[in-house]
């Protein structure tokens, strides 16, 4: 692995671990795969404004998401079927996230149980969920994930009907039995039916604002929403009374040609105030891309392919590799920019596409 110079050459070496099928799942996304692309190209048309002349000899990367302390502000998203990857799936994964001394988000759609990755080692860890049509499946797993030590739930709002993902429809793509829901033939794949029936048979379309009081009166637990790409929706967030919000576009594989993440953080935050949270999901594939988030207000980013092409490439030390990373790239561009602690990372330091173009007028 001392010839992996970056995050994105994991890539290649998922292609060549992984069967054709299984790759195309992971990489790919919603019709054109326009958000796909644009979640990274984005980054690059934000420039840096750094200061020099501060003393960096020391730079402190650590911060705390609803008051857990993370190494660095680089989170593990919610990504399922770890074991089309590796053969422990996300027992792996997270131990790997613990090693790095970071928060993974478990997804439901995991191929280990929500209670063999609690197991597997000792961490911070948060459980994405789904709203299915029968309510009380989505109870009984929010209950699971408190019995099991999760610290939060992460409700993932953007799919009321799957993605046009066209990989999968073309490869026939059959995901595995979910074994978070054993015994549940409604929230099963049925045999040899693709991704796209299973959800539009499983999940509830007629989630909404008023399903938010419901999920809060079944758990104590922190709720974050992941899916929010607008500022009307962070606000209608804030009053549903939710603990945080993850600007998200599903890794592009829902509705293609939605901005990319990165491109609508600041009209977020700008709404939140600062009230709750706002955390990225999308795009990071640098610690450059760390740090531009930060300065447009997110309190942390959320890794999910690169930390499945770690995993499926070289396992744990892959995962521990991609985050170790990230972490060291961040590390170097906030010395370079003059910040020795996140709390240093401020919107000055960086310029974004439409304020270079309005100075240019």
């Amino acid at each position: 692995m001392d010839q992996i110079v970056n995050v994105n050459e994991f890539q290649e070496l998922a292609r060549q671990a992984l069967p054709k099928m299984y790759y195309d799942y992971y990489s790919g996304a919603a019709e054109d795969k326009h958000t796909l692309k644009e979640n990274v190209e984005a980054f690059s048309r934000i420039m840096f404004r750094p200061r020099v002349l501060v003393d960096v000899s020391k730079i402190d990367m650590s911060t705390r998401i609803l008051g857990y302390p993370i190494s660095a502000p680089i989170m593990i998203a919610p990504t399922g079927n770890h074991m089309l990857a590796h053969p422990q799936g996300e027992t792996v994964t997270a131990k790997a996230a613990a090693a790095c001394n970071t928060i993974m988000i478990v997804s439901c759609m995991s191929s280990c149980t929500l209670e063999e990755v609690a197991l597997s080692c000792n961490a911070v860890r948060f459980l994405q969920i789904y709203v299915f049509e029968r309510r009380d499946v989505t109870a009984q797993v929010v209950k699971r994930a408190e019995k099991a030590g999760y610290k939060a739930i992460v409700l993932t709002v953007d799919v009321p009907k799957l993605g046009r993902r066209e990989a999968d429809i073309k490869n026939k793509m059959i995901p595995q039995k979910l074994r978070n829901f054993e015994g549940l033939t409604e929230v099963q794949p049925s045999e040899g039916s693709g991704v796209e029936a299973f959800a539009s048979r499983a999940l509830d379309a007629s989630l909404n604002w008023k399903d938010i009081e419901w999920l809060r009166s079944i758990t104590k637990l922190p709720i974050l929403i992941k899916g929010i790409l607008t500022p009307e929706d962070a606000l209608k967030a804030v009053e549903a009374g939710v603990d945080g919000i993850v600007v998200s576009n599903h890794g592009g594989r829902q509705l293609d040609y939605s901005p990319a993440t990165i491109t609508v953080l600041e009209e977020v935050v700008n709404v939140v105030k600062g009230r709750i949270p706002v955390l990225l999901d999308g795009g990071v594939r640098r610690g450059t891309d760390v740090f531009k988030a930060l300065a447009l207000g997110a309190q942390a980013v959320l890794i999910g392919r690169p930390i499945v092409y770690g995993l499926a490439a070289k396992g744990e030390d892959g995962v521990k590799k991609v985050i170790e990373m990230l972490k060291n790239e961040f590390e170097l561009t906030m010395a370079l920019s003059g910040c020795p602690t996140i709390g240093d990372i401020t919107r000055n330091h960086v310029r974004t596409e439409d304020e270079r173009l309005k100075s240019n007028l």
